[in-house]
């Protein structure tokens, strides 16, 4: 008798929990060659929202420890900024506290930073989500202005340090305030070529999430995508198994799980092409995704019209396209999975028109 994939119905919000409980027994009664996978299929939701994002500016010396898509956890190590260390022979004139911001466009293609020494006051209101407009004064005494039009992605606290050399040049440093050399960075220090104003400057995650990195011609931008997890069938999982009166029972007594989906009292057993998606959705089985076009194509379907899919998680499914987005070349197809009509979305390479 060979294993066939059944359905399992589960108490509402202990999904995971039934699957670990059912683990649990299997492996507990050694019963690991009569019901082999447990799955709760799932999908990851990336939050793209302009409040969730996390940013940090980094500049184009940095050493970057991620790449992008890499998922990371709150605390884990992102890059790390070079130490700052005196380009000229001189003496520190000035050191005072400052703050830098950095302004985005609306259209994300352009930035500007600024570092604005406390002196000067910033005016109120220069915070990570604040707008500003071209012309806007951004300190009280109107000496510093706003070149674009944009939003306040990025806010850090600075020492700005001015040293003096003995032709009368000064060269200003924005230092990072955490990493400042405090025993060197006093007002009035004589300071030589190749010391250190503030050690390497380690940036790490505030949060968890998948990794985004753009690249700027004098920086590097960092962004935190926070993620989540969706149950693709809520209140079900998916059980591995040879079936008979014994494990039957086995299976629903175990704490958390209702009983089997059946038909007439039996528990049914779902298709091999339903059991193909859901450990492709799962992880469990990899396929091949046709990458999109790269030419551009006709966009010649319709609403109501007949497609098979030919690749992806649900490859071999019939359908009826529901929605079109031709901007993204995505359909909504509905197709048949479980005895249910259930909606998925595939790019236009990922189907074929039936006539």
């Amino acid at each position: 008798m060979r294993k066939r994939w059944y359905i399992l119905q589960t108490l509402a919000g202990y999904e995971a929990a039934a699957k670990e409980n059912l683990e649990a027994k299997v492996k507990a009664q050694g019963v690991e060659h009569l019901i082999s996978r447990v799955l709760l299929p799932e999908e990851t939701i990336i939050d793209a929202s302009s409040k969730s994002i996390e940013r940090h500016i980094v500049s184009s010396n940095a050493k970057l420890y991620v790449v992008n898509g890499k998922e990371v956890k709150k605390g884990e190590l992102l890059a790390e900024e070079p130490a700052v260390r005196v380009r000229r022979d001189g003496k520190i004139v000035e050191v005072r506290n400052a703050k830098k911001i950095v302004i985005e466009t609306a259209d994300k293609k352009f930035t500007k930073t600024y570092v604005i020494p406390q002196k000067s006051k910033p005016i109120t209101g220069l915070k990570i989500g604040g707008y500003v407009r071209q012309g806007m004064p951004l300190t009280e005494d109107e000496e510093i202005i706003c070149e674009l039009d944009g939003k306040i992605v990025y806010t850090e606290r600075m020492k700005r340090v001015v040293v003096k050399n003995k032709i009368g040049e000064e060269d200003v440093y924005a230092l990072p305030y955490e990493t400042v050399n405090t025993e060197l960075v006093k007002k009035g220090t004589n300071v030589k070529v190749g010391q250190v104003l503030a050690e390497p400057k380690k940036v790490l995650s505030k949060s968890s999430g998948r990794v985004e990195v753009i690249d700027f011609p004098a920086k590097k931008e960092i962004r935190i995508l926070k993620v989540k997890s969706r149950k693709l069938f809520p209140g079900y999982i998916f059980v591995e198994m040879i079936m008979n009166d014994e494990l039957w029972h086995f299976v629903r007594t175990v704490p958390g799980i209702i009983d089997f989906v059946s038909s007439g009292g039996r528990p049914l057993p779902i298709k091999d092409s339903e059991a193909q998606v859901v450990l492709r959705l799962s992880g469990e089985e990899e396929y091949e995704a046709k990458k999109p076009k790269q030419l551009k194509v006709e966009f010649d379907f319709e609403v109501g019209d007949v497609v098979k899919i030919v690749s992806g998680p649900f490859e071999g499914f019939v359908g009826n396209v529901k929605e079109i987005n031709p901007e993204h070349s995505e359909l909504k197809v509905m197709v048949t999975i479980f005895g249910r009509e259930t909606p998925v979305t595939v790019h236009t390479s990922e189907v074929e028109r039936i006539d």
